[in-house]
């Protein structure tokens, strides 16, 4: 799980092939994330917080927006899970 920039929601991933923003106080589910084929191994803001990466055992990331979910770009070409991803700090 990563807590968004300012710490008002937490994004975790799933085996059940999701991930999920909930509001950290709460932890009233505000937005999931579906499309990945596998098990969500890691989920994490951006530095932002306008986007979120996910890193699925279907072998691909990806970016979507987390206000919306749209996917904006996936990664492919691993042979293997991809375990976990992460944003640059800038």
């Amino acid at each position: 799980a990563a807590f968004s920039p300012d710490g008002s929601l937490v994004i975790t991933a799933s085996e059940d092939q999701t991930a999920k923003i909930r509001d950290s106080k709460t932890g009233q589910c505000t937005q999931t994330f579906k499309g990945h084929e596998g098990n969500v191994c890691s989920a994490a803001f951006s530095p932002d917080g306008s986007l979120v990466i996910t890193a699925s055992e279907d072998q691909t990331a990806k970016i979507r927006d987390s206000k919306t979910g749209q996917c904006t770009q996936t990664f492919k070409g691993h042979e293997g899970n991809v375990c976990s991803a992460a944003f640059s700090p800038d």
